[in-house]
């Protein structure tokens, strides 16, 4: 009894002991903005340059250092500089929306958007990160090893074909491609054409769904589509699902 109670004493110090090394092993807010070389002023002349249409939502501080802080990104990094210093980026009027700190118009945050999809606890590594998505119910991600060798990559879960394609796109790469690049051309087959006219007052937390479903060979005239407005987050759940339904060897679990 007692050498059981013994083990039992010794591996509650072990897990304690764990505990504290996790909870320490995140960088303090102070350690992640970074005052010297930040990238946002290079990303603020991306903006002021863009040839497509950009809006950078009004950032909280109090929502920034929170989001900055669970997210455990340097500001010395791109991704760090549009948490830190945006409540969410939109393009195209927000058919694009890239998450930031959060705001009125888009309330998700990176951290809060990935919690219990790509990482249970704040601090942990996820093997993707969810950095945008779209109207049409498309989802970016940073690939950190769910999808391949090519880490930290740009992936697109395509809503036409329920896959991980890769953008071949660094995060950096990746927003100067919102900002500059041929978005007609990237959703070609995924914009209506009267699109345009239902995105402006679009809530940055819902997306298009279609009946009959895009990836089925019957969704394939999106024209001919008829359209929801449904929760971002239920789309997201849904897709995941039923991607793992379709193509289960290729499906990516989410946390």
């Amino acid at each position: 009894m007692k050498s059981a109670i013994k083990s039992l004493l010794a591996l509650s110090i072990v897990l304690l002991s764990s505990a504290t090394y996790a909870q320490n092993k995140m960088q303090s807010l102070e350690e992640l903005i970074n005052k010297t070389d930040p990238a946002w002023p290079l990303v603020q002349k991306w903006v002021d340059s863009a040839k497509n249409k950009v809006e950078v939502l009004e950032v909280d501080s109090a929502n920034a250092k929170t989001a900055l802080f669970d997210a455990q990104v340097s500001t010395y990094a791109t991704l760090g500089a549009v948490i830190y210093n945006t409540g969410g980026i939109m393009v195209d009027n927000g058919w694009l929306r890239i998450l930031g700190s959060g705001s009125k118009r888009l309330s998700r945050s990176i951290s809060e958007w990935n919690k219990g999809k790509t990482i249970q606890e704040y601090g942990d590594k996820p093997a993707y990160l969810l950095i945008a998505d779209d109207a049409a119910g498309g989802f970016f991600a940073i690939n950190y090893g769910a999808f391949g060798s090519d880490l930290k990559n740009v992936y697109y879960l395509a809503p036409n074909s329920l896959k991980w394609e890769p953008l071949s796109l660094g995060y950096g790469e990746f927003i100067l491609f919102c900002f500059d690049g041929d978005l007609t051309a990237f959703y070609k087959g995924l914009r209506w054409s009267t699109w345009n006219q239902f995105i402006a007052n679009l809530d940055g937390n819902k997306s298009y769904s279609f009946r009959p479903y895009l990836w089925t060979e019957e969704g394939t005239d999106i024209e001919k589509c008829k359209r929801k407005l449904v929760a971002t987050e239920d789309l997201f759940k849904f897709n995941i699902n039923k991607q793992k339904e379709l193509n289960p060897k290729n499906a990516i679990e989410p946390q």
